[in-house]
């Protein structure tokens, strides 16, 4: 497991479109997530196996319930359907799906395009999109990944917070952190 951190992308980045599949076959368009007049959009790269991953994923579903009085949707994307790293093939994600309650799609990733489009680099990479699809945060979740009890900072909701009341979203955004993605030849 290497450890890498999210690159800087510049804020105000476009969404890159995509159409994915969930680990039951239906297809995902990023339009069709903003056709229902939402107010943003949460991106989060994740999988099954990485431990950073793995530590976050409570914290992005009780933020995308949070986000979710405030318009804005989530979804995860799996980059790391790599046959090298079965846990975190399609079936997998279906078991995890029903194990952590996951209230937002969980999308494949099979090409990994979608990730190379996002520039992600890790698990967990974590994106927020304006009504615009404009990106206005990526970065943490927090400044503890490992023991949540120990969280000075919730960088993710603080941007959420400001975003939602229109105050200016801190621009000094902390990478995200993580396992590499398992990116294929």
């Amino acid at each position: 497991m290497a450890l890498v951190k999210s690159i800087q992308i510049p804020l105000g980045s476009k969404l890159p479109e995509f159409q994915l599949k969930d680990p039951h076959g239906r297809v995902v368009d990023s339009n069709e997530l903003y056709s229902h007049s939402i107010s943003g959009l949460m991106v989060a790269f994740l999988c099954n196996h990485c431990p950073y991953a793995v530590a976050v994923w409570p914290r992005i579903i009780s933020l995308a319930e949070y986000a979710k009085r405030y318009g804005i949707r989530t979804v995860a994307i799996n980059p790391n359907i790599h046959p090298d790293y079965p846990e975190d093939n399609a079936e997998a994600m279906k078991a995890k799906i029903i194990d952590w309650e996951i209230p937002f799609p969980y999308l494949v990733d099979e090409t990994q395009e979608i990730a190379r489009a996002f520039d992600a680099q890790c698990t967990p990479d974590i994106y927020l999109f304006d009504e615009d699809q404009k990106l206005v945060y990526h970065g943490r979740v927090d400044d503890n990944w490992q023991d949540e009890g120990k969280v000075k900072h919730q960088e993710l909701k603080a941007a959420i917070q400001a975003y939602t009341s229109n105050q200016p979203i801190d621009p000094d955004q902390q990478p995200a952190m993580g396992c590499s993605i398992k990116w294929r030849s």
